[in-house]
């Protein structure tokens, strides 16, 4: 068990410092104003999401951009709630509201499912139908900052890019649920700007992603992958990263981040980082497989570590000496996240929080190898 931590330690502070470097040498992106140009193509894929809806359509109705210059697609999956009057009631009323003065171009189409993994139908059936050059997409769930498309146009004018990838956040809360999840999120969010930052991005999130259409045909979309329910993003990112690796750029600016609605009860948690976790082993990224061990493999021997000290007390100061390590790498991983993306975070509640995550962490990886998952009322096989 010595040994073994001695190994953990030796390799998760230089890995996760090295995220830390790239995170703090990604240079904040900043504009010279010019002129919006850039025509976008909104994709939002959703399912019985009737409770966030009203939330998100207000955010785009609120978008500083010239509606002629985007178009909104929802694509309904099968909904059994009210989601689809919701999307229609709300967008005749606000037009009526605003006297017909601010009109986009929105509509509702169906997914067509062809493959195991319902999302991924949905944007595919959404790109196919999308009138102008870029897509961007984002999910049921979230609210999209007013600045969204403007920081992204500026984006693409500037960088000439293929795929560009924006930070997403969890909106701040003092319960427990919440709590893990915004911590967990700033985690993600530091993984992705580090990655990006040494210009060998490993994951993103598909809430707050844009890439250009004929690219995405051209990368094949998401043919061989669909067969696996969850990774729209990261599979696609995979994808632009072989193909074009000098054109994938991260959005590193807080005014384009997306807030995105937590879940709310440990369940649904579980749920959704199983989901998340079982798509990991199918990536084809070495770097992005080794770290995801790395992270089990310390979290794992935390758990081991703290059995040996109920066991053998004897050993309780090279387990202290381990948790310091840990817990001083992992709030500098918080702290740099957090103060990027200006989310509050206390620091009895980090502890709280790092003493918690290892066995979610384990539980999560263990269960994500062993078979199905559910998610949005559906069994899927892994």
């Amino acid at each position: 068990m010595i040994f073994l931590l001695a190994v953990l330690c030796f390799l998760y502070v230089p890995v996760i410092g090295w995220l830390l470097i790239g995170a703090l040498k990604l240079p904040r992106f900043t504009t010279n104003k010019v002129s919006p140009s850039t025509k976008f193509s909104i994709v939002i894929p959703f399912r019985n999401e009737a409770e966030n809806l009203e939330a998100l359509l207000q955010s785009l109705y609120k978008l500083d951009y010239p509606s002629e210059l985007y178009e909104v697609i929802f694509v309904d999956d099968d909904s059994t709630d009210a989601s689809v009057p919701k999307i229609e009631q709300f967008t005749d009323a606000y037009q009526v509201k605003s006297g017909f003065k601010n009109v986009i171009a929105l509509r509702i189409i169906q997914n067509k499912r062809y493959s195991n993994s319902p999302k991924k139908d949905a944007i595919s059936a959404a790109v196919k139908v999308a009138k102008n050059e870029w897509i961007v997409s984002t999910d049921a769930d979230c609210v999209v900052p007013s600045g969204w498309l403007r920081w992204y146009d500026q984006c693409i004018q500037k960088k000439q890019p293929k795929m560009v990838c924006g930070p997403v956040v969890y909106p701040s809360s003092v319960d427990l649920v919440s709590a893990f999840q915004v911590q967990d999120g700033l985690s993600l969010q530091l993984v992705t700007m580090g990655s990006f930052g040494w210009k060998q991005p490993l994951i993103s999130n598909g809430a707050n992603m844009a890439y250009l259409k004929r690219a995405f045909v051209e990368v094949k979309g998401y043919h061989g992958n669909n067969h696996i329910a969850s990774g729209d993003d990261v599979f696609l990112l995979g994808k632009f990263r072989r193909k074009y690796p000098s054109h994938v750029h991260y959005l590193k600016n807080k005014e384009a981040t997306v807030e995105t609605q937590a879940e709310s009860s440990w369940k649904s948690v579980l749920a959704q980082r199983i989901r998340w976790a079982s798509k990991t082993s199918r990536q084809k990224s070495g770097e992005a497989k080794f770290l995801g061990l790395i992270v089990f493999l310390t979290n794992f021997a935390f758990l081991m570590a703290m059995t040996l000290v109920c066991v053998q007390p004897g050993y309780f100061k090279l387990f202290l000496a381990f948790v310091c390590i840990k817990l001083g790498i992992d709030l500098a991983v918080i702290y740099v996240a957090s103060h990027f993306l200006e989310k509050r975070f206390s620091i009895p509640g980090y502890l709280i929080m790092a003493f918690f995550y290892p066995f979610i962490a384990v539980w999560v990886v263990l269960n994500s190898l062993t078979g199905n998952y559910r998610w949005k009322e559906r069994t899927f096989k892994k």
